[in-house]
């Protein structure tokens, strides 16, 4: 290895960690800041605006220690990622995982123009790297959303039996809380302290519909409100609503199995174009560089990356049956 060699690659290092670093005192927010502009509200010295009431009481039922940065405060308006953040019970920030996303782009340049590579393949390696905290937390967020869904009619069950021994709905759901696994437990005992500081127990089990996406929760829920307005044994209910969602599963079990030659089929049809092309580019690059290098090889280049997602569509809406 030459010494110009090494010293781009010196400084192409010193370049990426330089540009994180910064970001990532962009995303930081002093801690002190927050206890302050709280300490203001609380003594009233704070200058109110425009919807300063909202503000503050945001500012006062979050938590000290929940410091966001300038990207958590970008996406702020729209409030989905957050709560995508949360469904996936995510140990990293928006920021972190901003953070996280451009050192990988910076490690996937690096290694571009370690082994030489054109920097059309420099700026692929860079977004396929960008985008794994992404994958990540989405793989994450399934898995827990699929868990609690799998952990949902023995909950049901539990809270029927409870009924039955003359416990409230309450003492019910916190026996979920106490007795059951996450992260079914984390959300029963999230509605159980929100009930038991003064809001309706309608209102937190709604909350908790809006947190976890899952449409047999929302049955749950719905029996409830429904129960307590006009009556009825819920008990029964919450057993019919168990054996329902069981019998979802075992037929769900059974799709998975009819369809599981058409999954891995699609997997290895979207995989082998990909696979072929890292093959011939270490086995013959010039071969693969007419793609980048000549037009019709980069509308061709083109038309395959479109072909490709239309056929793992396809394949998608054909293995895809509702239940």
């Amino acid at each position: 290895m030459t010494t110009s060699l090494i010293l781009v690659l010196v400084a192409a290092f010193v370049g990426v960690a330089a540009l994180v670093g910064g970001v990532a005192m962009l995303f930081q927010q002093d801690e002190a800041s927050a206890t302050e502009e709280r300490l203001e509200v609380l003594t009233g010295t704070r200058k109110r605006g425009k919807g300063g009431s909202e503000s503050e009481l945001l500012l006062l039922s979050s938590p000290l220690d929940e410091t966001r940065g300038l990207l958590d405060r970008l996406v702020e308006p729209w409030g989905g990622f957050q709560r995508f953040l949360k469904q996936a019970d995510s140990p990293l920030t928006v920021g972190q995982l901003g953070a996280a996303s451009l050192l990988l782009a910076g490690i996937g340049f690096v290694i571009n123009l370690a082994m030489g590579w054109p920097w059309g393949i420099g700026v692929a390696i860079g977004a396929v790297l960008m985008t794994l905290p992404l994958v990540w937390l989405f793989f994450r967020r399934r898995f827990r959303l699929a868990r609690f869904g799998r952990q949902l009619p023995e909950a049901l069950e539990l809270i029927s039996r409870a009924l039955r021994a003359g416990h409230s709905l309450a003492a019910g759901i916190s026996l979920v809380a106490e007795e059951m696994p996450s992260p079914i437990a984390d959300e029963f005992a999230q509605c159980y302290e929100e009930q038991n500081l003064g809001i309706p127990l309608e209102e937190a089990l709604e909350s908790m519909t809006e947190r976890v996406p899952n449409l047999d929760l929302r049955f749950f829920v719905t029996a409830v409100i429904l129960q307590r307005q006009t009556g009825g044994d819920l008990a029964e209910i919450l057993d019919k609503i168990g054996r329902l969602i069981r019998e979802r599963f075992r037929i769900w079990g059974q799709i998975q199995a009819l369809t599981g030659e058409g999954r891995l089929s699609g997997i290895v049809l979207l995989a082998l174009p990909p696979a072929l092309f890292l093959v011939m580019l270490k086995l013959n690059p010039d071969y693969v560089m007419t793609l980048f290098t000549d037009p019709m090889g980069q509308q061709m280049l083109v038309g395959a990356i479109v072909m490709q997602l239309l056929g793992a569509v396809v394949i998608k809406k054909i293995i895809t049956i509702q239940v």
